[in-house]
This record gives C-alpha cells, structure tokens and sequence, in this order.
C-alpha cells in the first residue's frame, strides 16, 4: 500500500531529548522529513504535545501514534532551518551519492544495510 505524504522520509540516527510539561525523554530519531519524524527508545500517548530538542534547537510537535517503545511525531511548522534541517539535508546529500562499487568473494559475508526501511519489517 501506498502512502500519499507530503515530505519524503530519510533514514537518519540523530539522538534528541523529548520535552513534555511533565518529563524529559531521550530517544533516536530514525527517519525524519521536514514534516514530522519517527522517535524511538521513548514513547509518549497520541495527542500529546511536545517539543524535540537537538542542540538547543526546539522544534514543537505532537504525537500522532504509539507503540511500547516508539513514536511518530509530526511538527506543527515543518523545518526548513536549524540543527534537524542541516541533518535531514546531509541525509539526503548521502542517500543520493554514489557508492563506489566493490566485488565480493565468497568468503566475504553480505552485509546488511542499516536502515533499509521504516517500521519494524524488513524484506
């Protein structure tokens, strides 16, 4: 199924902490567009309001689901500025540069790509 959104997700590893009125969280954005981001290692309920902090750079959100151990958070502005915007663009200027290519022998084991896709399955 195909998802209509309006920002392109990148693959990103960008350690933030997670503000609410009550608590401070730690957590990993791993993929993130100029629209929202997915956060894992904290979690908070849907609706909640919250504010994404990298490097002294706040960027205000609200969560629009949950699971245990994982959230997405779409911003109310979306970012075109600022510590999360200069990531997402060095993701995106990595996501498209070429590889150099390399033969593999036998005894080499495959190695798998990090972030090869969103969510919890993989192909």
């Amino acid at each position: 199924m195909k998802i209509n959104r309006s920002h392109d997700r990148v693959v990103v590893d960008i350690p933030i902490v997670i503000t609410t009125v009550l608590e401070s969280l730690e957590g990993t954005i791993i993929d993130l567009s100029e629209g929202g981001a997915q956060v894992v290692g904290c979690s908070l309920p849907p609706l909640s309001q919250c504010q994404v902090d990298l490097d002294g750079d706040v960027v205000f959100g609200a969560v629009r689901w949950s699971e245990i151990d994982r959230m997405g958070i779409r911003f109310l502005f979306p970012i075109h500025e600022g510590p999360l915007f200069d990531h997402l663009r060095t993701a995106r200027i990595m996501q498209r540069a070429p590889v150099a290519y390399q033969t593999r022998t036998a005894a080499q084991p495959r190695l798998m790509v990090a972030g090869a896709g969103f969510g919890r399955r993989r192909a």
